[in-house]
Protein backbone atom coordinates (compact mmCIF):
# COMPACT_ATOMS: atom_id res chain seq x y z
CA UNK A 1 0.00 0.00 0.00
CA UNK A 2 1.29 3.43 -0.33
CA UNK A 3 3.10 5.60 2.24
CA UNK A 4 0.81 7.36 4.30
CA UNK A 5 -0.08 10.95 3.18
CA UNK A 6 0.70 11.95 6.97
CA UNK A 7 4.31 11.19 6.14
CA UNK A 8 6.86 14.13 6.34
CA UNK A 9 9.94 13.20 4.45
CA UNK A 10 13.23 15.58 4.55
CA UNK A 11 16.47 15.91 3.14
CA UNK A 12 18.10 18.12 5.52
CA UNK A 13 21.98 16.35 5.48
CA UNK A 14 22.26 16.47 1.80
CA UNK A 15 22.41 20.44 2.07
CA UNK A 16 26.03 20.22 4.44
CA UNK A 17 27.62 19.20 1.14
CA UNK A 18 30.17 16.23 -0.02
CA UNK A 19 32.62 17.32 2.92
CA UNK A 20 30.11 15.91 5.52
CA UNK A 21 29.20 12.50 3.90
CA UNK A 22 30.15 10.25 1.23
CA UNK A 23 27.47 8.63 -0.83
CA UNK A 24 26.82 5.21 -0.56
CA UNK A 25 25.09 1.62 -1.47
CA UNK A 26 23.77 -0.68 0.55
CA UNK A 27 24.86 -4.20 0.32
CA UNK A 28 22.89 -6.99 -1.90
CA UNK A 29 21.87 -9.22 1.08
CA UNK A 30 20.84 -12.85 0.01
CA UNK A 31 17.57 -12.90 2.35
CA UNK A 32 15.21 -10.79 4.26
CA UNK A 33 13.85 -12.35 7.03
CA UNK A 34 11.78 -9.46 9.10
CA UNK A 35 12.53 -9.97 13.02
CA UNK A 36 11.53 -6.88 14.64
CA UNK A 37 9.33 -3.82 13.05
CA UNK A 38 8.48 -0.83 15.59
CA UNK A 39 5.11 -0.18 15.00
CA UNK A 40 4.76 2.27 18.39
CA UNK A 41 7.14 4.73 16.49
CA UNK A 42 6.55 3.72 12.64
CA UNK A 43 3.27 5.53 13.55
CA UNK A 44 4.98 8.01 14.72
CA UNK A 45 6.30 9.11 11.20
CA UNK A 46 3.47 7.42 9.16
CA UNK A 47 5.16 4.38 7.78
CA UNK A 48 3.15 1.75 10.26
CA UNK A 49 0.74 1.40 7.17
CA UNK A 50 3.85 -0.19 5.03
CA UNK A 51 3.15 -3.96 4.26
CA UNK A 52 5.96 -6.55 5.56
CA UNK A 53 6.85 -6.92 2.05
CA UNK A 54 6.87 -3.03 1.67
CA UNK A 55 8.81 -2.73 5.01
CA UNK A 56 11.43 -5.36 3.81
CA UNK A 57 12.08 -3.26 0.46
CA UNK A 58 12.59 0.18 2.74
CA UNK A 59 14.90 -1.26 5.40
CA UNK A 60 16.35 -4.71 3.98
CA UNK A 61 16.90 -3.83 0.07
CA UNK A 62 16.76 0.10 1.48
CA UNK A 63 14.44 1.09 -1.60
CA UNK A 64 14.43 4.96 -0.69
CA UNK A 65 11.43 6.20 0.99
CA UNK A 66 9.43 9.09 -1.35
CA UNK A 67 10.48 12.06 -0.61
CA UNK A 68 13.56 11.36 1.56
CA UNK A 69 17.06 10.99 0.90
CA UNK A 70 17.83 9.93 -2.96
CA UNK A 71 20.72 7.75 -1.88
CA UNK A 72 22.07 6.56 1.67
CA UNK A 73 25.02 8.96 3.37
CA UNK A 74 27.87 7.73 5.26
CA UNK A 75 28.92 10.48 7.80
CA UNK A 76 32.63 11.01 8.13
CA UNK A 77 33.77 11.51 11.62
CA UNK A 78 36.63 11.03 14.03
CA UNK A 79 36.33 10.18 17.88
CA UNK A 80 38.14 9.64 21.12
CA UNK A 81 37.87 5.69 21.58
CA UNK A 82 39.41 4.86 25.16
CA UNK A 83 40.81 8.79 24.93
CA UNK A 84 43.11 7.55 22.46
CA UNK A 85 42.13 10.15 18.75
CA UNK A 86 41.24 8.12 15.79
CA UNK A 87 41.51 9.74 12.53
CA UNK A 88 39.92 6.81 10.66
CA UNK A 89 36.48 6.53 11.83
CA UNK A 90 33.17 7.37 10.18
CA UNK A 91 30.37 5.20 9.18
CA UNK A 92 31.75 2.03 8.15
CA UNK A 93 28.76 -0.48 8.52
CA UNK A 94 26.19 1.83 8.58
CA UNK A 95 24.75 5.14 6.84
CA UNK A 96 22.35 7.66 7.42
CA UNK A 97 18.94 6.34 5.06
CA UNK A 98 16.53 8.88 5.69
CA UNK A 99 15.21 12.11 7.41
CA UNK A 100 11.40 12.62 8.61
CA UNK A 101 9.43 14.85 10.46
CA UNK A 102 8.23 13.49 14.22
CA UNK A 103 3.96 13.60 13.27
CA UNK A 104 3.39 14.54 16.94
CA UNK A 105 6.27 17.05 17.80
CA UNK A 106 7.44 18.05 14.16
CA UNK A 107 10.91 17.53 15.00
CA UNK A 108 13.36 16.56 12.80
CA UNK A 109 14.58 12.89 12.99
CA UNK A 110 16.69 10.52 11.34
CA UNK A 111 16.49 6.77 10.05
CA UNK A 112 20.08 5.25 10.44
CA UNK A 113 21.30 1.68 9.71
CA UNK A 114 23.90 -0.77 11.46
CA UNK A 115 25.34 -3.60 9.13
CA UNK A 116 24.62 -2.58 5.95
CA UNK A 117 27.56 -3.01 4.24
CA UNK A 118 30.67 -1.73 3.67
CA UNK A 119 31.40 2.20 3.19
CA UNK A 120 35.11 4.04 2.38
CA UNK A 121 35.46 4.09 6.03
CA UNK A 122 34.91 0.57 6.81
CA UNK A 123 38.63 -0.42 7.76
CA UNK A 124 38.75 -3.65 5.82
CA UNK A 125 35.59 -4.93 8.06
CA UNK A 126 32.95 -6.05 6.67
CA UNK A 127 30.47 -3.55 7.32
CA UNK A 128 27.86 -6.40 8.74
CA UNK A 129 25.89 -7.09 12.17
CA UNK A 130 25.55 -10.25 13.97
CA UNK A 131 21.86 -11.05 14.68
CA UNK A 132 22.83 -11.65 18.03
CA UNK A 133 24.59 -7.85 18.34
CA UNK A 134 21.04 -6.80 16.62
CA UNK A 135 18.97 -8.50 19.01
CA UNK A 136 20.95 -6.63 22.50
CA UNK A 137 20.08 -3.73 20.85
CA UNK A 138 16.49 -4.58 20.38
CA UNK A 139 16.58 -5.22 24.42
CA UNK A 140 18.73 -2.08 25.33
CA UNK A 141 16.45 0.64 23.56
CA UNK A 142 13.20 -1.17 24.60
CA UNK A 143 14.20 -1.32 27.96
CA UNK A 144 15.87 2.18 27.89
CA UNK A 145 12.97 3.91 26.85
CA UNK A 146 10.61 2.46 29.49
CA UNK A 147 12.74 3.62 32.04
CA UNK A 148 12.33 6.95 31.27
CA UNK A 149 15.72 7.53 29.00
CA UNK A 150 16.21 9.23 25.80
CA UNK A 151 17.08 6.85 23.67
CA UNK A 152 17.43 5.41 20.59
CA UNK A 153 14.40 3.67 19.39
CA UNK A 154 15.10 0.26 17.39
CA UNK A 155 13.07 1.17 14.23
CA UNK A 156 13.36 -2.27 12.41
CA UNK A 157 15.81 -5.50 12.62
CA UNK A 158 16.02 -8.09 9.73
CA UNK A 159 18.10 -10.98 9.58
CA UNK A 160 19.83 -11.25 6.29
CA UNK A 161 21.40 -15.00 5.66
CA UNK A 162 24.57 -14.38 5.70
CA UNK A 163 27.29 -16.27 7.95
CA UNK A 164 29.55 -14.32 9.66
CA UNK A 165 32.77 -14.69 11.83
CA UNK A 166 33.47 -13.20 14.44
CA UNK A 167 36.39 -13.50 17.49
CA UNK A 168 34.05 -12.71 20.54
CA UNK A 169 31.17 -15.13 19.58
CA UNK A 170 30.64 -18.65 18.26
CA UNK A 171 31.09 -18.72 15.00
CA UNK A 172 30.07 -18.22 11.93
CA UNK A 173 26.74 -16.76 13.08
CA UNK A 174 24.14 -15.66 11.89
CA UNK A 175 23.84 -11.53 9.98
CA UNK A 176 20.82 -8.73 10.40
CA UNK A 177 20.88 -5.51 9.20
CA UNK A 178 19.41 -2.68 11.56
CA UNK A 179 17.15 0.46 11.26
CA UNK A 180 17.45 2.92 14.31
CA UNK A 181 15.25 5.92 15.09
CA UNK A 182 17.83 9.29 16.35
CA UNK A 183 16.96 13.27 16.50
CA UNK A 184 20.36 13.38 15.15
CA UNK A 185 23.15 11.32 13.99
CA UNK A 186 25.53 14.26 14.43
CA UNK A 187 28.51 13.38 16.84
CA UNK A 188 30.93 15.00 18.88
CA UNK A 189 33.48 13.40 16.55
CA UNK A 190 31.61 14.99 13.74
CA UNK A 191 32.75 18.39 14.53
CA UNK A 192 36.56 16.52 16.11
CA UNK A 193 37.08 15.23 12.28
CA UNK A 194 36.53 18.96 10.80
CA UNK A 195 38.70 20.48 13.43
CA UNK A 196 41.62 18.73 13.49
CA UNK A 197 41.59 19.43 9.91
CA UNK A 198 41.56 23.19 10.28
CA UNK A 199 38.62 23.44 8.45
CA UNK A 200 37.35 25.91 10.64
CA UNK A 201 34.65 27.61 8.33
CA UNK A 202 32.96 24.17 8.12
CA UNK A 203 33.05 23.90 11.76
CA UNK A 204 31.28 27.03 11.82
CA UNK A 205 28.92 25.35 8.94
CA UNK A 206 28.32 22.21 10.82
CA UNK A 207 27.39 24.24 14.27
CA UNK A 208 24.69 26.39 11.93
CA UNK A 209 23.32 23.62 10.57
CA UNK A 210 23.00 21.74 14.14
CA UNK A 211 21.44 24.75 15.55
CA UNK A 212 18.83 25.62 12.44
CA UNK A 213 17.66 22.45 12.39
CA UNK A 214 18.25 20.70 16.13
CA UNK A 215 18.73 23.25 18.69
CA UNK A 216 17.33 26.62 17.70
CA UNK A 217 17.19 27.56 21.07
CA UNK A 218 20.52 28.44 20.93
CA UNK A 219 20.47 30.97 17.98
CA UNK A 220 22.41 33.98 18.31
CA UNK A 221 23.01 37.06 15.87
CA UNK A 222 26.72 36.76 17.36
CA UNK A 223 28.87 33.70 15.85
CA UNK A 224 30.93 33.79 18.85
CA UNK A 225 27.69 33.77 21.14
CA UNK A 226 26.31 31.34 19.16
CA UNK A 227 29.35 29.28 19.50
CA UNK A 228 28.41 29.59 23.58
CA UNK A 229 24.95 29.00 23.50
CA UNK A 230 25.16 25.84 21.35
CA UNK A 231 27.64 24.41 23.53
CA UNK A 232 25.63 25.37 27.07
CA UNK A 233 22.82 23.58 25.09
CA UNK A 234 24.83 20.61 24.48
CA UNK A 235 26.37 20.28 27.91
CA UNK A 236 22.69 20.28 29.40
CA UNK A 237 21.37 18.01 27.31
CA UNK A 238 24.19 15.25 27.63
CA UNK A 239 24.29 15.61 31.63
CA UNK A 240 20.26 14.76 31.57
CA UNK A 241 21.33 11.44 29.31
CA UNK A 242 23.85 11.15 32.05
CA UNK A 243 21.95 10.91 34.86
CA UNK A 244 18.91 9.00 33.18
CA UNK A 245 21.76 6.88 32.59
CA UNK A 246 22.68 6.89 36.23
CA UNK A 247 19.18 6.33 37.58
CA UNK A 248 18.83 3.59 35.21
CA UNK A 249 21.24 1.85 36.54
CA UNK A 250 22.63 1.50 32.83
CA UNK A 251 26.19 1.25 31.79
CA UNK A 252 26.64 2.02 28.13
CA UNK A 253 30.34 0.59 27.69
CA UNK A 254 31.79 2.53 24.88
CA UNK A 255 31.58 6.41 25.83
CA UNK A 256 33.93 7.31 23.06
CA UNK A 257 33.42 10.68 21.59
CA UNK A 258 31.99 9.37 18.39
CA UNK A 259 28.95 7.89 20.61
CA UNK A 260 27.95 11.08 21.52
CA UNK A 261 25.82 13.56 19.74
CA UNK A 262 24.35 16.99 20.63
CA UNK A 263 21.23 16.13 21.29
CA UNK A 264 21.73 14.08 24.25
CA UNK A 265 20.06 11.07 23.16
CA UNK A 266 21.56 7.64 23.80
CA UNK A 267 22.73 5.57 21.18
CA UNK A 268 24.83 2.63 19.53
CA UNK A 269 24.58 0.15 21.98
CA UNK A 270 27.34 -2.79 22.21
CA UNK A 271 28.94 -4.00 25.66
CA UNK A 272 25.83 -2.33 27.41
CA UNK A 273 24.73 -3.98 30.86
CA UNK A 274 22.24 -3.28 33.55
CA UNK A 275 24.07 -3.10 37.54
CA UNK A 276 22.59 -6.03 39.53
CA UNK A 277 23.00 -3.91 42.84
CA UNK A 278 24.95 -0.37 42.82
CA UNK A 279 28.11 -0.62 42.45
CA UNK A 280 30.28 2.27 41.05
CA UNK A 281 33.04 0.12 39.35
CA UNK A 282 30.62 -2.15 37.13
CA UNK A 283 32.18 -2.17 34.48
CA UNK A 284 30.40 -3.31 30.94
CA UNK A 285 32.91 -3.82 28.46
CA UNK A 286 34.66 -6.71 29.04
CA UNK A 287 38.19 -5.24 27.14
CA UNK A 288 37.94 -1.94 29.37
CA UNK A 289 40.77 -3.51 31.88
CA UNK A 290 41.36 -0.09 33.15
CA UNK A 291 37.51 0.36 33.98
CA UNK A 292 37.49 3.69 32.53
CA UNK A 293 33.61 3.52 31.22
CA UNK A 294 32.91 2.30 34.63
CA UNK A 295 29.13 3.33 35.76
CA UNK A 296 30.33 5.40 38.02
CA UNK A 297 32.73 7.11 36.40
CA UNK A 298 30.03 7.88 33.38
CA UNK A 299 29.51 11.71 34.61
CA UNK A 300 33.58 12.13 34.60
CA UNK A 301 33.53 10.93 30.84
CA UNK A 302 30.42 12.46 29.44
CA UNK A 303 32.03 15.99 30.74
CA UNK A 304 35.72 14.85 29.48
CA UNK A 305 34.02 14.61 26.37
CA UNK A 306 32.48 17.42 26.04
CA UNK A 307 35.73 19.46 26.65
CA UNK A 308 36.79 18.23 23.52
CA UNK A 309 34.04 19.77 22.01
CA UNK A 310 34.72 22.81 23.63
CA UNK A 311 38.41 22.54 21.85
CA UNK A 312 36.28 22.54 18.57
CA UNK A 313 34.58 25.26 18.88
CA UNK A 314 37.77 27.55 19.87
CA UNK A 315 38.39 29.07 16.04
CA UNK A 316 34.46 30.28 16.53
CA UNK A 317 34.89 31.78 20.32
CA UNK A 318 36.53 33.25 22.97
CA UNK A 319 37.94 30.71 25.83
CA UNK A 320 36.41 32.26 28.35
CA UNK A 321 32.20 31.79 27.38
CA UNK A 322 33.19 28.18 26.34
CA UNK A 323 34.94 27.33 30.31
CA UNK A 324 31.69 28.94 31.52
CA UNK A 325 29.33 26.67 29.30
CA UNK A 326 30.94 23.39 30.87
CA UNK A 327 31.41 24.84 33.99
CA UNK A 328 27.36 24.26 33.88
CA UNK A 329 27.91 20.28 33.64
CA UNK A 330 27.71 19.79 37.33
CA UNK A 331 24.81 21.50 38.48
CA UNK A 332 22.88 20.28 35.35
CA UNK A 333 23.54 16.81 36.25
CA UNK A 334 23.33 16.90 39.66
CA UNK A 335 19.61 18.25 39.26
CA UNK A 336 18.69 16.17 36.70
CA UNK A 337 20.00 12.75 38.43
CA UNK A 338 17.51 14.07 41.70
CA UNK A 339 14.88 14.87 39.29
CA UNK A 340 15.56 11.44 37.25
CA UNK A 341 15.40 9.40 40.67
CA UNK A 342 12.27 11.35 41.67
CA UNK A 343 10.76 10.29 38.17
CA UNK A 344 11.79 6.37 38.78
CA UNK A 345 10.28 6.33 42.67
CA UNK A 346 6.82 7.84 40.54
CA UNK A 347 6.33 10.92 42.72
CA UNK A 348 5.37 14.58 42.42
CA UNK A 349 8.72 16.69 42.68
CA UNK A 350 9.43 18.68 46.04
CA UNK A 351 11.64 21.14 47.58
CA UNK A 352 13.40 18.31 49.35
CA UNK A 353 14.10 16.16 46.54
CA UNK A 354 17.83 16.29 46.54
CA UNK A 355 17.57 15.25 50.35
CA UNK A 356 15.84 11.96 49.27
CA UNK A 357 17.84 10.94 46.40
CA UNK A 358 21.19 11.59 48.58
CA UNK A 359 19.10 8.96 51.06
CA UNK A 360 17.90 6.82 48.18
CA UNK A 361 22.03 6.61 46.47
CA UNK A 362 23.53 5.72 50.20
CA UNK A 363 20.98 3.15 50.95
CA UNK A 364 21.37 1.54 47.43
CA UNK A 365 25.41 1.63 48.42
CA UNK A 366 25.18 0.24 51.89
CA UNK A 367 22.23 -2.51 51.43
CA UNK A 368 23.66 -3.82 47.37
CA UNK A 369 20.11 -4.31 47.42
CA UNK A 370 19.12 -5.66 43.84
CA UNK A 371 18.97 -2.42 41.79
CA UNK A 372 15.50 -2.62 39.90
CA UNK A 373 14.07 -4.09 42.80
CA UNK A 374 14.56 -1.32 44.85
CA UNK A 375 13.47 1.15 42.81
CA UNK A 376 10.23 -0.76 41.95
CA UNK A 377 9.14 -1.70 45.38
CA UNK A 378 8.88 1.96 46.10
CA UNK A 379 7.39 3.24 43.06
CA UNK A 380 4.43 5.43 44.60
CA UNK A 381 5.51 5.17 47.95
CA UNK A 382 3.24 2.42 49.12
CA UNK A 383 4.92 1.08 52.20
CA UNK A 384 2.12 -1.38 52.32
CA UNK A 385 3.43 -3.15 49.03
CA UNK A 386 7.00 -2.51 49.87
CA UNK A 387 6.77 -4.60 52.93
CA UNK A 388 5.60 -7.62 50.74
CA UNK A 389 8.74 -8.06 48.32
CA UNK A 390 11.30 -9.90 48.74
CA UNK A 391 13.27 -6.94 49.39
CA UNK A 392 10.91 -5.94 52.29
CA UNK A 393 14.04 -7.19 55.11
CA UNK A 394 16.23 -4.19 53.60
CA UNK A 395 13.37 -1.93 54.04
CA UNK A 396 13.25 -2.69 57.89
CA UNK A 397 17.14 -2.45 58.49
CA UNK A 398 18.30 1.07 60.02
CA UNK A 399 20.03 1.77 56.55
CA UNK A 400 16.54 2.36 55.16
CA UNK A 401 15.44 4.97 58.10
CA UNK A 402 16.94 7.98 56.57
CA UNK A 403 15.22 6.93 53.03
CA UNK A 404 11.76 6.25 54.86
CA UNK A 405 12.09 9.63 56.64
CA UNK A 406 12.77 11.59 53.68
CA UNK A 407 9.91 9.66 52.09
CA UNK A 408 7.76 11.35 54.25
CA UNK A 409 5.26 13.81 52.59
CA UNK A 410 5.75 12.40 49.19
CA UNK A 411 2.23 11.90 47.13
CA UNK A 412 2.68 9.64 44.11
CA UNK A 413 2.70 11.27 40.46
CA UNK A 414 0.06 11.16 38.01
CA UNK A 415 1.76 9.57 36.10
CA UNK A 416 1.86 6.49 38.55
CA UNK A 417 -0.27 3.62 37.73
CA UNK A 418 -0.30 1.95 40.87
CA UNK A 419 -3.16 -0.08 39.89
CA UNK A 420 -1.68 -1.55 36.92
CA UNK A 421 -1.43 -5.17 37.03
CA UNK A 422 2.36 -4.73 36.98
CA UNK A 423 2.48 -3.62 39.98
CA UNK A 424 0.64 -6.56 41.21
CA UNK A 425 4.07 -8.78 40.82
CA UNK A 426 6.65 -9.30 43.63
CA UNK A 427 9.45 -8.35 41.16
CA UNK A 428 9.98 -5.99 38.68
CA UNK A 429 10.97 -6.46 34.70
CA UNK A 430 14.85 -6.49 35.09
CA UNK A 431 17.71 -7.32 32.30
CA UNK A 432 20.62 -8.30 33.40
CA UNK A 433 23.36 -10.34 31.39
CA UNK A 434 21.97 -14.05 32.37
CA UNK A 435 18.52 -12.86 30.83
CA UNK A 436 20.06 -11.72 27.60
CA UNK A 437 22.00 -14.49 27.32
CA UNK A 438 19.18 -16.52 27.82
CA UNK A 439 17.01 -15.10 25.69
CA UNK A 440 19.92 -15.26 23.19
CA UNK A 441 20.42 -19.00 23.36
CA UNK A 442 17.16 -20.71 22.12
CA UNK A 443 17.24 -18.05 19.16
CA UNK A 444 20.69 -19.22 18.17
CA UNK A 445 19.61 -23.28 18.73
CA UNK A 446 16.48 -23.49 17.30
CA UNK A 447 15.04 -20.40 15.63
CA UNK A 448 12.82 -19.89 19.05
CA UNK A 449 12.32 -16.28 19.72
CA UNK A 450 9.20 -16.85 22.38
CA UNK A 451 11.07 -15.60 24.96
CA UNK A 452 12.14 -12.49 23.45
CA UNK A 453 8.66 -11.81 22.64
CA UNK A 454 8.10 -12.51 26.20
CA UNK A 455 10.44 -10.15 27.45
CA UNK A 456 9.10 -7.07 24.83
CA UNK A 457 5.81 -7.86 26.41
CA UNK A 458 6.69 -7.36 29.96
CA UNK A 459 8.84 -4.22 28.81
CA UNK A 460 5.40 -2.91 27.54
CA UNK A 461 3.83 -3.93 30.79
CA UNK A 462 6.50 -1.75 32.40
CA UNK A 463 6.44 0.75 30.21
CA UNK A 464 2.68 1.33 30.60
CA UNK A 465 2.84 1.35 34.79
CA UNK A 466 5.36 3.92 34.61
CA UNK A 467 3.54 6.32 32.30
CA UNK A 468 6.14 6.51 29.88
CA UNK A 469 4.43 7.17 26.32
Amino acid sequence: MPISPAFRPATIHAGLGAEFFDPVHAACFPQLTLRRRNDRWAARVGLDGLTDAEWKRHFGAFESLPGSLPQPLALRYHGHQFRTYNPDLGDGRGFLFAQMHDLKDGRLLDLGTKGSGQTPWSRAGDGRLTLKGGVREVMATEMLEALGVYTSKTFSLIETGEDLVRSDEPSPTRAAVLVRLNHSHIRIGSFQRLATRQQHGDVQRLLDHSIRHYLPEALRDDPAERAAAFLVDVVGRTARLGAQWMAAGFVHGVLNTDNINITGESFDYGPWRFLPHYDPDFTAAYFDHNRLYAYGRQPDTLLWNLLRLAECLLPLCPKPPLEAALMTFAPAFATALDGAVIRRLGLVSRPEDAALAQAWWAFLASSKIPFEQAFFDWHGNQPARAARSPGAAHYASPAFTPVRDALSGYAPAPTARLDHPYFAKSAPCTMLIGEVEAIWAPIAAADDWSMLDGKLLAIDAMREAYGVT
